[in-house]
């Protein structure tokens, strides 16, 4: 789905009613665990954490205009996605996210390299992604993202 808005507050409030209790505590699970630096704005027709500008003046390496996406939350058609782009460049925190899942969640995990799907919203695991969103720092993100992204 894709939904037009300028700031999250917006974002949130098209949304289907069963899914903005759970898109809302998602989003401030994020914002309270995301470490200093990270800053949230539309991403991409989403809900995005991203590094600045400020931070990182070269931009995103597909389009040095918008800011280093480091992670996404959307509503889709059938599923709630959180994107993090750390797990996609590092494996072993896509490791430990793999192996620590299960024992937050009865249901089988269901994701991408770098998307985590949601189909059944009483199954989501706020504490593991607040965790997630927390193991990782601008300055960690900016050198894998160089290292192992950046072309």
């Amino acid at each position: 789905m894709n939904y037009k808005a300028a700031d999250p507050e917006a974002y949130i409030a098209q949304l289907p009613d069963e899914r903005k209790p759970v898109i809302e505590k998602l989003h401030q699970t994020i914002l309270q665990h995301l470490p200093k630096g990270f800053e949230a704005q539309m991403s991409y027709g989403m809900l995005g954490f991203v590094v600045p500008h400020s931070l990182y003046p070269s931009g995103y390496h597909c389009d040095p205009k918008l800011p280093l996406p480091f992670m996404n939350l959307a509503s889709q058609k059938k599923f709630v996605a959180v994107y993090h782009s750390g797990m996609y460049a590092d494996p072993e925190l896509y490791e430990w996210f793999v192996t620590e899942f299960p024992k937050h969640c009865k249901r089988k995990i269901d994701m991408g390299k770098s998307c985590i799907r949601f189909k059944y919203m009483d199954d989501i695991p706020y504490e593991l992604i607040a965790e997630l969103a927390s193991k990782m720092t601008v300055d960690q993100w900016v050198a894998l993202y160089e290292k192992n992204v950046k072309s």
